[in-house]
């Protein structure tokens, strides 16, 4: 199995894997970057080739990686076939959990073997991306002769791996996008309602975060519906009024958030047997008419 890789696209994402797989083996072809400076942190790192053009990164190399935006792989794609750089056996891989390989398709039209390869990870920035690849878990999708390819890449930096289908891409992405960009935004609902009560938000922030950290231990553990606690969950239908009434006097703008989330949590707390149907219909219309009052 060749261990070239060209990379299109010298991001946080193409710059890391690029790295980590360097470090683990590969040898990188060369690498571009529409922006020529965006190169220079993989060739001062693992001394690789930049080259003037997409074209010339992928009829160099047996597998290639399209690093680019999101928005911007297709692009990438139809100026490589557009000019026949694609060619028979190369293995065209792109890293975008939004995307499935079919926008790789114009690669297989001219021979090439297409592979979605994306790791269940947040990149907050370069070196974290280098930190957080390795072990991490990966989704893989395409055609299923290039699927060694990706294993042999995820055992190599000691992942794991499932496989999904093109059309399972969305929904997946959806999830990924729930657990991770959301929760920065639950962790921002809860700061602000301490930041409402006078407490500073470095110390709300620095209060919460161990909190944070037990809550995970306590997925990683018991699972889940079990790891839920509090007062959904204990059918406490007083202390969530009670929260509802001092939003409503001092943070309304919270109310839609923190009753949408009630409502599911309601759903939770049923599975895990700690409430019963009539509670979790309790506690559900009073979130519903909570966010009606509010239309």
């Amino acid at each position: 199995m060749s261990k070239k890789i060209g990379i299109i696209g010298a991001g946080v994402v193409g710059t890391a894997i690029g790295v980590v797989l360097y470090d683990k083996g590969y040898e990188i072809t060369g690498v571009h970057d529409k922006k020529s400076e965006s190169t220079k942190t993989l060739v001062d790192r693992i001394g690789c080739a930049t080259y003037a053009s997409p074209q010339e990164v992928s009829r160099s190399t047996d597998i290639l990686f399209i690093t680019t935006t999101d928005s911007a792989i297709q692009s990438v794609v139809d100026e490589l076939a557009d000019s026949r750089a694609f060619h028979y056996g190369q293995v065209v891989v792109h890293m975008s959990g939004a995307q499935s390989s079919e926008i790789l398709d114009k690669a297989r039209h001219l021979g090439a073997r297409v592979l979605s390869l994306h790791p269940l990870q947040s990149f907050a920035n370069l070196e974290m991306a280098i930190e957080n690849i390795p072990g991490s878990i990966f989704s893989i999708e395409g055609d299923q002769d290039t699927y060694e390819v990706g294993i042999d890449m995820v055992e190599k930096l000691e992942g794991e791996y499932f496989f999904i289908t093109r059309e399972a891409k969305p929904l997946y992405h959806a999830g990924a996008c729930v657990v991770s960009n959301y929760l920065v935004t639950l962790i921002n609902l809860g700061i602000k309602l301490m930041e409402s009560t006078g407490v500073p938000r470095e110390m709300a922030v620095k209060s919460l975060l161990p909190l944070i950290r037990g809550t995970i231990r306590n997925i990683e553990t018991a699972g889940i519906p079990d790891a839920l606690t509090g007062p959904i969950s204990r059918g406490d239908i007083n202390t969530v009024m009670n929260h509802l009434a001092c939003m409503e006097e001092t943070g309304a703008e919270f109310i839609n958030l923190y009753s949408c989330l009630g409502y599911y949590t309601a759903q939770v707390a049923l599975e895990k047997g700690t409430i019963d149907m009539e509670q979790m219909i309790q506690f559900q219309d009073t979130f519903a008419r909570m966010m009606a009052k509010l239309d």
